[in-house]
């Protein structure tokens, strides 16, 4: 498994926020769900997207864009228009004076707007729990990408604006894992074209030297690295390597490693039935002990912690009157 396939095997949404949204002008909602990562969709029209801090893209038919939170922002048809929507924590959607809106915009399964006849129909996916996308792979992104359909072969669009608007058994499962597949494709094709902008990890992986030494460390997290071994696996001197990685990754091999140990060890802690223990031993710690001091020193919560507050998060779900009106 390289460096980029590791990171991308991380998506694992949980009943997502999937919806169709079918709009005339004048549009405009402001987004302050505070979503780890929201993927759009034009499938027809137009819109623009305006970050609170920072740029403001429009987006074509078949173009792609992926929004990574918490910050708010604004989704609309021009941007002088003035926001009519609020979408709020949980989904839950209302006029800026806090007027539900769910049901008088609904127009069907997982379809929302004001008009049947829309200029513009868009698609929306929503990651809604931090763990169903790695810290990593969120930290390597912008606040907004966009991949347009001249940079990409991917049939996935077509295949979500078919299942979408579906109601039949396991359709939520279905909608999971072709949101996963979408934002994998996409994903792949910005770090493919994206070159100088490019994360270090992903400039180091195409590197001769510092990529097999990233490969160890992806592939191998348990094992017990020193720089002197990996060096020894890669075939140069711990020098070499050591001035390298540090060059293009931009922190020393060992600091990496523990970054990505931890990072691992936080989604690891959520799944069913994990313990500190059987985490500490995956990621490469010898006991809980030293594996729980490095992630509080870290992430300033113990391992305990941070399970605690996802599972919460987890159980509390979404309960929001827009989120209720999509998954119909």
């Amino acid at each position: 498994m390289d460096a980029l396939a590791s990171l991308l095997n991380g998506p694992r949404a949980q009943g997502a926020f999937l919806l169709r949204s079918m709009l005339s002008p004048p549009w405009s909602m402001r987004i302050h769900d505070e979503a780890p990562l929201t993927l759009v969709a034009i499938v027809r029209g137009h819109a623009w997207i305006n970050l609170d801090r920072g740029d403001a893209k429009r987006l074509e038919a078949g173009d792609v864009a992926i929004v990574s939170g918490p910050d708010h922002y604004r989704i609309c048809d021009d941007p002088t228009s003035l926001p009519q929507i609020i979408i709020h924590p949980g989904q839950r959607c209302t006029t800026p004076d806090g007027q539900d809106l769910a049901k008088a915009m609904a127009l069907g399964v997982r379809t929302w707007g004001n008009s049947a006849d829309a200029e513009t129909i868009m698609l929306t996916g929503t990651y809604q729990l931090a763990g169903e996308v790695s810290r990593p792979l969120l930290e390597a992104l912008p606040r907004l990408l966009v991949v347009r359909p001249d940079e990409r072969d991917c049939p996935v669009i077509p295949l979500l604006a078919s299942e979408i608007v579906k109601d039949e058994p396991g359709q939520e499962a279905v909608l999971d894992r072709v949101l996963d597949l979408l934002l994998i494709a996409v994903l792949r094709t910005w770090f493919a074209e994206s070159g100088r902008d490019a994360p270090g990890w992903y400039q180091g992986y195409r590197d001769p030297m510092v990529g097999q030494a990233l490969c160890l460390i992806y592939n191998n997290p348990e094992q017990p690295w020193t720089v002197g071994s990996l060096a020894s696996a890669v075939g140069v001197s711990r020098a070499s390597l050591a001035r390298r990685f540090a060059d293009l990754i931009g922190e020393p091999p060992m600091a990496f490693l523990t970054s990505w140990r931890l990072a691992l060890a936080a989604d690891l802690l959520c799944e069913p039935g994990a313990s500190v223990g059987g985490v500490a031993e995956k990621v490469g710690y010898g006991d809980a002990f030293a594996f729980s001091t490095a992630f509080k020193r870290v992430r300033g919560i113990s391992p305990r912690e941070h399970r605690t507050r996802a599972l919460r998060r987890e159980r509390v779900g979404v309960d929001g009157s827009l989120h209720q009106m999509a998954a119909r």
